[in-house]
């Protein structure tokens, strides 16, 4: 039902429309999708944490926290939250070594999770 646009991208074609009728469009996206992206691209709407998963995609190791701290002169309860919120958004991973956590992006992002990720500059 869709033909391609200029650009190459699928157009959907709609009914003609008749007065007073509405159009069911079919849904472009499986609802577990969504909830995933969604998430992503919430923890991403904050610019502390989008400066972050920018730092970290370009870090040839994991970041330890305290550098972030200094980084966004921002208290540890504070940087806590916004590493609680890119962890929960299945972006991040931390571990420990002695009193340091150290934190990187997750080797396994799902492709559409990484081209968000990539587009960030």
């Amino acid at each position: 039902m869709g033909v391609l646009g200029s650009q190459g991208m699928a157009v959907l074609e709609l009914p003609l429309r008749r007065r007073g009728e509405c159009c069911v469009l079919p849904r472009r996206l499986r609802a577990e999708r969504v909830d995933a992206l969604s998430g992503v691209l919430k923890a991403l709407a904050d610019p502390t944490r989008l400066e972050i998963v920018a730092i970290l995609r370009d870090a040839e190791q994991p970041v330890c926290i305290c550098d972030l701290q200094t980084t966004f002169d921002l208290s540890q309860s504070t940087l806590s939250h916004h590493m609680a919120r890119l962890r929960e958004a299945g972006l991040v991973e931390g571990g420990k070594q002695g009193i340091w956590c150290f934190y990187a992006l997750r080797d396994d992002l799902p492709a559409p999770v990484r081209r968000i990720v990539d587009a960030i500059s």
